[in-house]
């Protein structure tokens, strides 16, 4: 039976990777410090036998006994909200945690997959984004702390694989949303249906014609795992293409829950102003691209929304 280690296993994503690798008849092995991930969404698989839990922050020392055939590192803040507030811990989880489980990796002859974003990409120059853009980044900007760990995540990662070749696998996440997401996490989709659902002004920053491309959580796990089987090692973007303006996705939310006022806040510093994921390369190399439209994928959102806030 193979084993696989997943890091920040208690958070959005890394509960449904938990699933999937579970559902593929793995021995999954579950690693949170719980500082911004929920024990909830991991109960469910507590009674598995295939199932472990360690509570443990990986900027320090990690150990798992016995053998590891993959690793996947989730584990880090991912809000705006979480890593302005705990701006070291997400600069540690980037580089020493990064740095731990790939010499843990390198220990087991493991395989690792590493959770890189679009924010490396910074305030793009670019529209839309591929792999071979190094980004516009302000490195000492409020968000550099999470920019600049990811970015140094990729470049230790590449690091391993090219000195001690390690098989390592990046996947730069796009905008992705569905059940389990955090009501209070700060990101547009649950501040929207948080604030819609609880008859709140929704909160839209500067004129909201900044853009997001949502990607629904069950096609993202899709291409991720089909990157981890792969045999490429170069960043691979993982996102929908289908672009929208935040104003024009309140206004879907609004119109989804039936009821909430769009007021207008300013806009943060360094805020990007267009994201949208070209994934030519993930359909080239993986034969990946999102399956669940926007509609199907909110509504499913909004009934998990339904559940957690009414």
């Amino acid at each position: 039976m193979k084993r696989v280690l997943i890091t920040g296993a208690a958070g959005f994503l890394g509960s449904h990777l938990c699933d999937r690798f579970i559902a593929e008849g793995m021995h999954v092995i579950g690693m949170d410090n719980l500082i911004t991930g929920d024990i909830r969404n991991i109960e469910h698989l507590f009674p598995l036998e295939r199932f472990e839990f360690h509570h443990h922050d990986v900027s320090k020392f990690v150990h798992v006994a016995g053998e590891l055939d993959y690793i996947l590192h989730f584990a880090s803040p991912a809000s705006p909200i979480d890593y302005l507030k705990i701006p070291i811990q997400t600069l540690k989880v980037g580089s020493l945690g990064t740095h731990n489980l790939l010499g843990l990796a390198r220990a087991k002859n493991a395989r690792i997959l590493v959770a890189s974003t679009s924010e490396v990409y910074g305030d793009p120059l670019v529209h839309p984004q591929t792999e071979d853009y190094w980004g516009n980044v302000n490195p000492i900007g409020p968000r550099g702390v999470y920019d600049e760990a990811k970015r140094f995540q990729e470049a230790i990662t590449m690091a391993y694989h090219t000195y001690h070749q390690l098989e390592t696998r990046i996947v730069r996440i796009f905008n992705t949303y569905g059940p389990r997401m955090r009501v209070d996490d700060g990101r547009a989709l649950p501040a929207f249906f948080s604030q819609a659902m609880l008859d709140q002004e929704i909160t839209v920053f500067g004129k909201g014609q900044q853009t997001r491309s949502f990607c629904y959580v069950d096609d993202l796990v899709e291409g991720i795992f089909r990157l981890l089987m792969s045999n490429y090692a170069m960043p691979v973007n993982i996102g929908n293409p289908d672009e929208i303006s935040i104003l024009d996705f309140a206004k879907e939310v609004v119109q989804m829950v039936g009821k909430g006022s769009i007021g207008y806040r300013p806009l943060p510093k360094d805020d990007p102003q267009q994201r949208q994921p070209n994934i030519s390369l993930a359909k080239e190399i993986l034969d990946w691209e999102p399956k669940v439209s926007r509609a199907e994928g909110m509504a499913k959102t909004y009934e998990y929304f339904k559940k957690v806030l009414l």
